[in-house]
């Protein structure tokens, strides 16, 4: 949100303190930065969320394909291991889907509807800029009148400029008077809007996490050779990658 005041000559007359402007401009100043802050979080959350379920569709397609393999129907003992990995992924994605779902009611739609509010708050406030620009012009007239002769149709006129300011001054004041204590209060209510959110962010992940792990656990004891160390797996991948270099399909030219 942005505020550009109006450019109009100013009455001599200081008709609003400085120290009230500076308040004024101090708190609808925070607005706008948690209006930026709010619209960046929404943004981070949607490529988050789309992120997730990106790579869990990718890993259930990676396991399908390998699934698909000539070299299942040849290989028992890989396809067994494979199918182990498909079911795991498969478990991941469901788990993955459900999270995101969770995140989407508890986060994100919360954080929409409070991004809802500020254009009626930019409302609010260029309403009031308009009110203070009605209120200087006519102070600024009514000044004009009163360094005049005192005729009577100036006397006439100064009546009929008090009595058009009067109305202005109020509906200024009542504008100025309602952002300056509900400003703050809307600032102020957003630890405990936005809390529950991100606890049942936090919540959401600690869960997905704890399946996790349940599942990868699972899945390493279905298919890991017992006895191996990481060393010796190491060892043996690259004893069969050298067997497969020593073809002399594959040979260097």
């Amino acid at each position: 949100m942005s505020w550009i005041p109006f450019k109009i000559g100013q009455p001599k007359k200081q008709i609003i303190p400085k120290t009230v402007e500076r308040d004024f401009e101090r708190e609808y100043g925070k607005l706008q930065q948690l209006e930026d802050q709010t619209k960046k979080l929404q943004k981070h959350m949607k490529k988050s969320t789309e992120a997730d379920l990106a790579m869990s569709k990718s890993a259930v397609k990676i396991s399908s394909d390998l699934l698909s393999n000539p070299l299942c129907e040849q290989d028992p003992a890989f396809l067994a291991m494979v199918t182990a990995l498909d079911t795991a992924m498969k478990r991941m994605d469901a788990f993955n889907q459900e999270k995101v779902n969770q995140i989407q009611k508890t986060v994100t739609d919360p954080l929409k509807k409070f991004s809802s509010v500020f254009p009626s708050l930019n409302m609010a406030v260029k309403r009031r800029e308009q009110s203070l620009q009605d209120y200087k012009r006519l102070q600024s007239k009514l000044e004009k009148y009163e360094e005049k002769e005192k005729t009577g149709p100036v006397l006439a006129k100064l009546h009929q400029v008090r009595e058009e300011l009067r109305p202005v001054r109020e509906d200024f004041e009542a504008k100025n008077k309602q952002l300056l204590e509900e400003m703050p209060e809307f600032y102020n209510s957003r630890i405990d809007y936005f809390k529950p959110s991100f606890e049942a962010l936090i919540r959401a992940q600690v869960v997905f996490y704890t399946e996790m792990y349940k599942i990868f656990g699972d899945l390493t004891e279905q298919i890991d050779q017992p006895g191996l160390t990481d060393e010796q797996r190491e060892e043996e991948n690259e004893a069969k990658l050298n067997e497969l270099r020593s073809l002399s399909i594959v040979a260097d030219d």
